[in-house]
């Protein structure tokens, strides 16, 4: 019967993909007889669409438990001897460097009832000559152990490859269950595992798995400088959500760590030359152009935005600079962060507006109601904050209810650093408090940046992980201002 998947390798290595870096799965036999002995002759229908196919690399699945198998009728010795019959075959057969895995699919169960068979097993397999070794073991938790039943394991597969001078990898693979699945991911990997195989993002068979994506990066948290040279920190996360709009239609849950819209995480203290959150996210702070900037950042943020043209001097950026002055004395809050606010002022200040300028304020002017609707419908949040508050109705609110108000869900406590941090890049009047025209700078910047937006929850993620979390890391706070929060 021809699958999907046999009709999707072959176009892949139609197409041009190396077979080097491509694996499919195979089971170690063809199946169980009816006595529940495992068929030793027929080779199993994976290795056959395997070698049909042109792929080189095989990860076999291999069932050492009760439930599979009569091992009354069937001795290990016996099953280690069909495995390495089938590794041999596929060095014969597929390609003399061809890589081969195998996964202890069953580990949970066996090694609670049968460790020994693992042990022999194991063994066995890493005692064969140096050419015919596979390339290394795996084994797969099904979320039902807890991280140092797993990191045991690891132990345990290690020690007994050593022991043989075979220094091939150990791979793991951790199903969701009751919520450990990364935790352990990393056990097993401090444990004597030097690998993981898995999805980079979370979706998998049952409740999902241990991410790929998850896992480096908490390595990398951690202090794992390979990691963090080996891989590339922008795109795993862009890869992730990419894999997961690809795989359900959606992208993934807001909760989901490190690749979720509110997975913002604010416990590393890694220096910038090392990792830094905002380059791991993939986001930028926008560049403020307030009463701040001056002419040249103002001439830089034109050629940035909109490319390189004469009219981009210092000379049209000094009367901008002029009209943000004239906006301030005359106490008119107007954005000029995005690519439309740069425009607009370019626009008063006598600039000639380019092609993608007018496309652009355009696009903005087409989608105004909509921008209305969202910021309106936040101001209604904002007016209920501040009813609460003594002074009411004044446009301010404490830092206290701001932050219950709107940043809860993405800094864990009032009184952290980070939380600080963000309350200052808010604060640009320096007066203690939020001012509603501060914060509408950055969601009207948000709605004009990313016109698409179309709930006021939409609009508040990206103001916060887009704008306000990266503008803040360069704030600086006290430890008095923590201290007396």
């Amino acid at each position: 019967m021809t699958r999907v998947d046999d009709e999707w390798m072959k176009l892949l290595i139609d197409e041009g993909e190396d077979p080097e870096y491509l694996w499919a799965f195979s089971e170690v036999t063809e199946g169980a007889k009816p006595d529940r002995t495992p068929e030793t002759e027929t080779v199993p229908v994976g290795l056959r669409k395997i070698k049909e196919a042109g792929v080189r690399n095989v990860f076999f699945e291999v069932d050492l438990g009760d439930a599979t198998y009569d091992f009354d009728r069937f001795s290990m010795k016996e099953m280690c001897k069909l495995t390495k019959k089938w590794i041999r075959w596929c060095y014969d057969n597929l390609h003399p460097n061809a890589k081969v895995l195998i996964n202890i699919r069953d580990i949970e169960a066996v090694m609670e009832t049968h460790p020994e068979r693992v042990c022999k097993f194991v063994q066995s397999i890493s005692k064969m000559p140096c050419d015919r070794r596979p390339f290394g073991f795996a084994y797969e938790e099904p979320g039902k152990s807890l991280p140092e039943e797993c990191g045991h394991w690891a132990r345990l597969i290690r020690k007994i490859m050593d022991a043989n001078n075979f220094n091939g990898h150990l791979l793991v693979h951790v199903h969701e269950k009751y919520g450990y699945c990364d935790a352990t991911a990393l056990q097993c990997l401090m444990d004597g595992a030097d690998g993981i195989w898995a999805s980079m993002c979370g979706e998998g068979a049952a409740m999902g798995q241990a991410s790929s994506c998850v896992t480096l990066m908490n390595m990398i948290r951690l202090g794992n400088e390979k990691v963090l040279k080996a891989y590339n920190c922008q795109s795993l996360r862009r890869s992730a959500i990419e894999v997961t709009k690809i795989t359900t239609g959606k992208l993934p849950h807001k909760r989901q760590p490190i690749f979720g819209t509110r997975a913002l995480d604010y416990v590393f203290n890694l220096t910038k030359d090392q990792f830094h959150l905002a380059d791991f996210f993939g986001v930028k702070a926008p560049v403020r152009i307030t009463t701040m900037a001056s002419a040249e950042m103002i001439k830089q943020r034109l050629i940035n935005l909109f490319g390189e043209d004469s009219q981009f001097n210092l000379e049209i950026a000094t009367r901008m600079k002029e009209i943000i002055l004239e906006d301030l004395r005359s106490n008119r809050r107007v954005e000029y962060m995005s690519s439309f606010g740069l425009a607009v002022l370019f626009d008063r200040a006598g600039g000639s507006l380019t092609a993608d300028m007018r496309d652009r304020i355009t696009a903005v002017g087409q989608k105004e109601p909509h921008v209305k609707y969202l910021i309106g419908e936040i101001r209604k949040i904002w007016d209920e904050l501040d009813a609460r508050e003594e002074n009411e109705r004044d446009d301010m609110l404490a830092f206290d209810s701001f932050y219950h108000g709107f940043m809860a869900q993405y800094f864990a406590s009032y009184r952290t650093k980070e939380t600080k941090q963000a309350l200052k890049a808010l604060d640009m009047d320096v007066d203690g408090k939020v001012d509603w025209n501060e914060f509408k700078v950055y969601l009207t910047w948000a709605a004009n940046e990313y016109p698409e937006t179309e709930t006021p929850e939409d609009l508040l993620v990206i103001v916060f992980t887009e704008a306000i979390i990266p503008a803040s890391r360069d704030e600086y706070v006290s430890p008095t201002d923590i201290i007396n929060s």
